[in-house]
């Protein structure tokens, strides 16, 4: 691969899900030269077939110095891959852990600057034995990190999330104080590192109208309003806690670069109604770099040819866009 490139890693996700067919689609879009910087993690095979499955002109070669035009793809071999598309499988599943875990190693090793994940399936991963509650779990695991945090970008709303998957009545427990600063922080880091020079930053409450002065509630006052305080004292440009009903329309007005949201849905409903096709999933807080397309397997299509590749060409560009930017300059 040359030097000069943006080195991405892209894990192939499910071989039996639309990773592999996107992961075509957008590759056969590429200028020969801006292909020349992707190494794809996963099987020759199954991405030979997903590109006859979309009508992809490309050629796969097994090994980083891939001729001019080819796609390089770092070879992991899985015991019964490729496996049919669009079938729950624990291979799929098995194998979609081992693209990720040689990924890691690579960007560990410098070998690429950032991982782009196409989609895995949990159900698939946990059958096959690894009990992970999705990539960014996995990856703090993998990289020995103590957390991890979850962003969606888009063009006009991005939300970091203070918990994901987890049970609604736990993820109130877990939006403590010390997180949601730890939140806060990540969030702030990352968009200076973006050319953000003074990031505006929101939280979203809790409760109703966080909480109306504890007629719905107390979690806005005894566990938000001492993060929130806390970080203004680090001279964090964040204002909050906000109502969840009101500030992530502030924002994709322009009055805030980033929203905290407390849980999963909290974030991820406003992100996918504004920018279904171009939200991009960032892990935050880990030692390497990793952005990924922020959808499913789609088993019901996978083998079609249908699935759209939008997202994909979006994860792409913003490994891209962090791969060019020296991590030091979240500091």
């Amino acid at each position: 691969m040359n030097d000069a490139q943006s080195h991405l890693g892209v894990t192939m996700g499910d071989p039996a899900g639309v990773g592999p067919e996107v992961i075509c689609k957008a590759l056969a879009e590429m200028p020969a030269q801006e292909r020349a910087g992707v190494l794809v993690i996963g099987s020759v095979p199954t991405l030979e077939r997903a590109a006859r499955v979309v009508g992809a002109d490309l050629a796969f070669h097994d090994g980083a110095d891939a001729p001019h035009g080819a796609v390089a793809v770092h070879e992991v071999a899985v015991e019964g891959i490729p496996i049919p598309f669009g079938k729950l499988d624990p291979r799929g599943g098995e194998a979609a852990f081992r693209y990720i875990e040689a990924a890691v190693k690579l960007a560990q090793a410098g070998e690429i600057a950032c991982i782009v994940t196409a989609p895995i399936n949990k159900e698939a991963l946990n059958a096959a034995g690894h009990h992970y509650d999705g990539h960014t779990g996995m990856l703090a695991h993998l990289t020995g990190s103590r957390a991890s945090f979850m962003l969606l970008a888009s063009e006009r709303l991005s939300a970091i999330h203070v918990s994901t998957h987890v049970a609604l009545r736990e993820a109130i427990g877990r939006a403590s104080p010390e997180r949601v600063l730890a939140t806060i922080r990540a969030g702030h880091a990352h968009f200076r590192r973006i050319g953000v020079a003074a990031p505006r930053i929101a939280v979203a409450g809790i409760n109703p109208h966080c909480g109306e002065n504890g007629l719905f509630g107390t979690e806005d006052t005894e566990q938000l309003v001492p993060a929130v305080a806390a970080a203004r004292a680090e001279g964090l440009n964040v204002e909050g806690p906000i109502p969840a009903d009101t500030v992530f329309h502030r924002a994709y007005a322009g009055e805030f670069d980033l929203v905290v949201a407390q849980y999963h849905d909290q974030g991820h409903i406003p992100m996918k109604l504004v920018a279904f096709d171009t939200t991009v999933n960032v892990s935050l807080g880990l030692p390497i770099d990793r952005v990924s397309v922020d959808h499913g397997t789609a088993f019901g299509i996978a083998g079609t040819g249908k699935a759209n590749h939008v997202n994909m060409h979006a994860a792409l560009a913003y490994g891209a866009r962090l791969a060019k930017s020296p991590r030091a300059a979240a500091a």
